[in-house]
């Protein structure tokens, strides 16, 4: 099951819908789990194929069957940052699907803990070369390949360890403050055919983030609002909606998806 909604072409439970992807194509990153995998669940549920990549050939082609096979998904595996796996994925999706319509910037990593100060430099070129640089390759290419000419949207997986000081994860914030700005510039840039958005999700229940709460949930949960962490669909709604027409006056924003935390100063 994709979805816990009914999807149609018109209606989800005898609602009207407009969010639909129905004929689209989308690229999504790091999406053989957690996040990537619930936002690539979503866009084929509302009727976009897609190619998802992620480093690890095995996760991917169980991600494949996941969202039903090679007539909906294709999977490209690789380096985020590898100018040939990028350039690959691009390649593939268009030659599977014939176009490539929706770009979602999910890989993301976090290699270190500790202080900005005392991050390897090695380790702080990685993560900007993944986190910022990989987003503006990918979206180079898509634009290169068909947005360009026919036009798109992408998305930006962001995060709140952007928005404010985030300890331990510094040099992670860092990298995401700077996707954020990215994703303000490659707005101005790429209008008005390209819309280009982010969102900057709290701690999401995946293996990524385990270390923020496995184990002490509910008290990682303590000061949200919402009283809960994030699960991957909450963060893959607000994606679909961004990708959408519903969103067709929305460029260059970062969506907070947050249960609320950051009212209160919290990660």
């Amino acid at each position: 099951m994709l979805s816990k909604r009914l999807v149609t072409d018109e209606f989800v439970i005898g609602v009207a819908v407009t969010v639909s992807f129905k004929g689209q194509v989308a690229l999504v990153t790091g999406a053989s789990r957690g996040i990537g995998l619930g936002i690539a669940r979503e866009l084929v549920a509302r009727g976009a194929r897609v190619c998802i990549t992620a480093r690890n050939p095995e996760p991917l082609a169980e991600a494949v069957q996941d969202l039903g096979g090679p007539e909906q998904a294709i999977a490209v595996a690789g380096k985020a940052d590898d100018p040939a796996h990028q350039q690959e994925a691009v390649d593939r999706t268009i030659a599977a699907f014939g176009r490539l319509d929706l770009l979602v910037n999910n890989t993301g990593i976090n290699p270190v803990f500790g202080p900005v100060l005392d991050t390897d430099p090695v380790a702080a070129a990685k993560i900007l070369a993944v986190n910022v640089l990989g987003p503006l390759a990918w979206t180079r290419l898509a634009h290169r390949a068909w947005m360009g000419e026919h036009g798109g949207a992408v998305v930006n997986v962001s995060s709140i360890a952007g928005l404010r000081t985030s300890p331990g994860i510094g040099m992670y914030g860092v990298s995401k403050a700077a996707l954020s700005r990215l994703t303000m510039e490659l707005a101005g840039e790429l209008g008005p055919r390209i819309r280009v958005n982010a969102v900057a999700p709290a701690v999401v229940k995946t293996k990524f983030a385990e270390a923020l709460y496995l184990g002490r949930e509910e008290e990682a949960a303590a000061p949200y609002p919402l009283k809960r962490l994030g699960v991957p669909q909450d963060v893959a709604g607000a994606v679909a909606f961004l990708l959408s027409e519903d969103a067709a006056w929305i460029t260059g924003q970062t969506l907070v998806i947050d249960g609320g935390v950051t009212l209160g100063g919290g990660l």
